[in-house]
This record gives structure tokens, sequence and C-alpha cells, in this order.
């Protein structure tokens, strides 16, 4: 199993190509030097193992099915990966049957790990923890419905017209929703409310 430091970006691009073309063989050299990073960034998310294999699987799958898709230009084959964890951490989470067995305070706290940068250093790593807390706050003031198009707009990269599309709203309706949040986000971000 290949250590973080030791995951060379360009073999990864290599193993996402061969991936692309439906080589197995490359699928599994991928799977190999990135599952169990991968892993415990999903745990990190969900806090629950059976979730997190869950996830991880899941993704694979997306990986495997939208290999093809990677842009190189775009990310690093790890950050596209780790997004495609992410995304598919939070639609599980957005899930009400797995919201209900996740208790709040831990939950947030798996949040809050997950935005853990681990270069940062002590002090950039507490005002990233201020910074997450604050906004987890505000955004936890927004309206139900608000709150879940910016999270599908900034958290899950969706455009205006794809958020519009999986809520089934009109985009003139998710164009305000996300202006009027916005709004809303940086007058609650500004008054530096804390919970």
């Amino acid at each position: 199993m290949s250590d973080t430091h030791t995951l060379d970006p360009q073999q990864l691009r290599t193993w996402l190509n061969g991936a692309a073309l439906h080589d197995a063989a490359a699928f599994r050299s991928l799977y190999d030097a990135t599952s169990a990073k991968l892993f415990g960034f999903a745990l990190r998310i969900l806090g629950k193992r059976e979730l997190a294999e869950e996830v991880l699987q899941e993704s694979f799958v997306a990986i495997w099915h939208n290999a093809g898709t990677y842009q190189s230009h775009l990310a690093a084959p790890m950050t596209w990966m780790t997004t495609i964890v992410r995304n598919k951490a939070f639609d599980l989470l957005r899930r009400s049957d797995v919201a209900a067995e996740i208790d709040g305070d831990p939950f947030d706290a798996a949040i809050m790990n997950a935005l853990h940068d681990p270069a940062a250093t002590p002090i950039e790593a507490l005002e990233l923890s201020r910074d997450a807390s604050a906004l987890a706050y505000c955004m936890s003031a927004l309206e139900g419905l608000h709150r879940q198009v910016v999270g599908l707009a900034f958290f899950h990269d969706l455009s205006h017209s794809e958020v519009a599309q999986q809520m089934a709203l009109p985009i003139g309706t998710v164009k305000t929703w996300i202006r009027r949040s916005l709004e809303k986000l940086k007058t609650c971000l500004a008054k530096g409310e804390r919970p």
C-alpha cells in the first residue's frame, strides 16, 4: 500500500488513463495506491466505517465510469478522486435515514476534521477551524432549501442549471436564492457571529 507522501501524480494519471480505457490492471493499481487515503477521508466525514466503506465502493465505481472525463490540467488525480469521495459522502449524508444515525456534535467534528489541511501550521489550522465554524453557523441560519441550493452550488460545484434540475426548481428561483443566501452569509460572517 502506498504512503500518501509517495503517491506519484504522474503514475496516478497513467492509471486513470488506463482505467478510462477499461484496463482492469491499471484500475486495480490505482485502487491499491489510493484506497486507504480515500477511505480515511470518507471516514472523517461520515464517522462510521460501514458508511465510509459504502462511499468508497460507490466512489471507485464512479472513478471507473468517469476516468475518461478526468482532465489533468484542471486538478491533480488525488484532488479529483477526493472530490468524488466528498460528493458521495455528502450525498449519503443528505439521505434522511443516514442523517438520523449521526449525532450533531460528532457530525460537526467529522466535518471540521475533513476540512483540516494536514500541511497547515497550528495557527493556520486554528484559523481554518474558526472560519469553518463560522461558515457552518451562518449556513445553519439559512432556510433549509436555500441552504441546500447553496450547498449544491458551492460544495458540490454544480452549475445553476444543474442545481435547478436536481432540485426541480426554475433556474430563476435558484439564482435568486443563491444571491440572497450569499448576501445573508456575507452579513453573518461580517458580524463575526459564532455558535
